[in-house]
């Protein structure tokens, strides 16, 4: 594994294992259905390589996002972003499975892709097609029946979370009806403002990476705007020139 130390809190300063970063980025065992929002920014802010986030990720920023996933049990991402990057369904590795067996977790994590007009989402999207377990798609009556038909026939199960837009708070109640608690939300930055906005976030994972990019690039975050949400810092690890900052919402959302 990439060497990775941790350098907040102060006390616990000092190298880390893989058994120590699980132990860090382990969801609580509460029970309770948690958010937690993965982002890559460029030291200057850049959300972006030419359209993707993989430019900018770094190997310690791979073993975090990796756990993100391993130790989750929905990846929650909106349909642009899923389409865009390239989203699968997930398919747990020898680690990813050792990992969910240790944690008591099922075998493989579930997808829920979150799309309020259903243009970007077609029905041959591999996040609909290259999966083990069906896709969960979270949208709304407005979309058109013969979308929504198309997914369903793609094999997706589609759930209506609201008439004219997608209620998030009803989507997660979904995730929380079937078990899914877990959830490791990997963007866009318009599902992160509209989560952000809706106070349904519990926690931002956010890598600052070695980069400078310039540029249009946008940010990790894309909405209406709202009042400023205090944020707690939780940790933070380095590792090959990164920090992988974990905040906790302060006043965690209340469900």
């Amino acid at each position: 594994m990439t060497a990775i130390h941790q350098i907040f809190p102060a006390a616990d300063a000092g190298p880390l294992s893989t058994e120590a970063l699980e132990r860090l980025y382990a969801y609580p065992d509460d029970g309770r259905l948690r958010v937690c929002v993965n982002f890559v920014s460029s030291a200057d802010g850049a959300l972006e390589v030419e359209g993707r986030s993989a430019g900018l990720s770094t190997p310690p920023d791979r073993v975090v996002l990796g756990l993100g996933t391993d130790l989750a049990d929905v990846v929650l991402v909106a349909a642009g972003t899923a389409v865009a990057e390239g989203f699968t369904g997930v398919r747990p590795g020898e680690r990813m499975a050792q990992r969910r067996h240790r944690f008591g977790l099922s075998e493989v994590p579930s997808t829920a892709v979150v799309t309020g007009s259903g243009r970007s989402l077609p029905p041959t999207a591999p996040v609909l097609t290259d999966v083990l377990v069906p896709t969960i798609v979270l949208t709304c009556a407005a979309v058109p029946e013969d979308v929504r038909v198309g997914w369903s026939d793609a094999g997706a199960e589609v759930v209506l979370t609201g008439d004219g837009t997608v209620d998030l708070a009803a989507a997660l109640a979904e995730l929380d009806r079937r078990g899914l608690r877990r959830i490791n939300c990997m963007g866009g930055p318009g599902l992160f403002g509209s989560l952000a906005e809706a106070g349904l976030v519990d926690e931002l994972r956010l890598t600052l990476a070695p980069f400078l990019v310039s540029g249009e690039a946008g940010r990790i975050a894309r909405g209406a705007g709202m009042d400023p949400a205090r944020l707690s810092l939780v940790s933070v690890v380095t590792g090959d020139d990164t920090l992988l900052i974990r905040y906790e919402v302060a006043e965690p959302p209340a469900r």
